[in-house]
Formats: structure tokens, sequence, C-alpha cells
């Protein structure tokens, strides 16, 4: 139960991470470079986040059968 609600929050984030790469493109289409930049930033700050909450979900939910 705790490994699948921890890869849940790390795919919430991804989609939050997508959202933010969408207003990211926006801006730049725009042609608002600060804006896009600032989005990107946050869209990877979040995926690195996604990421760290999947890979350390799975790592301390592994069964420690000796």
């Amino acid at each position: 139960m705790k490994r699948a609600i921890g890869i849940g929050i790390g795919v919430i984030y991804y989609g939050i991470a997508f959202g933010a790469l969408t207003q990211a493109n926006t801006g730049w289409d725009t042609g608002y470079n600060d804006i896009g930049l600032w989005w990107t930033v946050i869209a990877c700050l979040l995926a690195i986040a996604a990421t760290g909450a999947i890979v350390g979900t799975w790592i301390h939910t592994q069964s420690t059968e000796s």
C-alpha cells in the first residue's frame, strides 16, 4: 500500500511538472522569455521531486529477506 501511495504521488508530481512545461511553452511562444525560463525551472524541479518520490518509494519499500 505504501508503494502505491508513493508512486501515485510521484505520478501526480509528473502531471504538475507537465502543466508547468505547458505554461513555459506558452510563455516562450508569446515572447515572454522570462516567464518561459522560470516555468521551465519550476518544471525541472518538480520532475526531480517526482523522480525522487518514485525511486525513494521503490527503494524503501523493498522487502528485506535475508
